[in-house]
């Protein structure tokens, strides 16, 4: 089961974080087809949030296509979102951890190995 976490100072907004946290749990494994998300309910329970906000996350993750509710029942995986499985997903994230503990070393703080990261993805997506 996914426990959700929001950063109230991420600038995303709350439903955006529950639906990221769906996708990678989805994409490395953690949430498969046939599993179960936590309903509304259980959701409010553990985060300070409101299940209208809980509801709109999870209406977008029905339009993707990666999750479909059951009346009286709850919302279930239906999909995961395209791209490596998860196999393959972790090899990368531990070649990637790898390459954080490195620059850690060579004393970049988190928040410039972040903005590198997004260089690097954004240089190219221009490509």
């Amino acid at each position: 089961m996914i426990t959700f976490r929001l950063n109230t100072h991420s600038g995303v907004p709350p439903y955006l974080q529950i639906v990221q946290q769906v996708r990678h749990a989805l994409q490395v494994g953690v949430l498969r087809p046939g599993d179960k998300l936590p309903t509304v309910r259980e959701v409010v329970a553990h985060v300070p949030i409101n299940p209208n906000t809980v509801f709109k996350a999870y209406r977008e993750l029905e339009r993707e296509g990666l999750v479909q509710p059951r009346a009286g029942v709850g919302t279930f995986v239906l999909d995961r979102p395209a791209g490596p499985p998860p196999a393959a997903q972790a090899a990368l994230a531990a070649d990637l951890a790898t390459w954080v503990q490195r620059a850690q070393k060579m004393g970049m703080h988190d928040d410039a190995i972040e903005a590198l990261l997004q260089a690097v993805v954004q240089s190219k997506e221009e490509i």
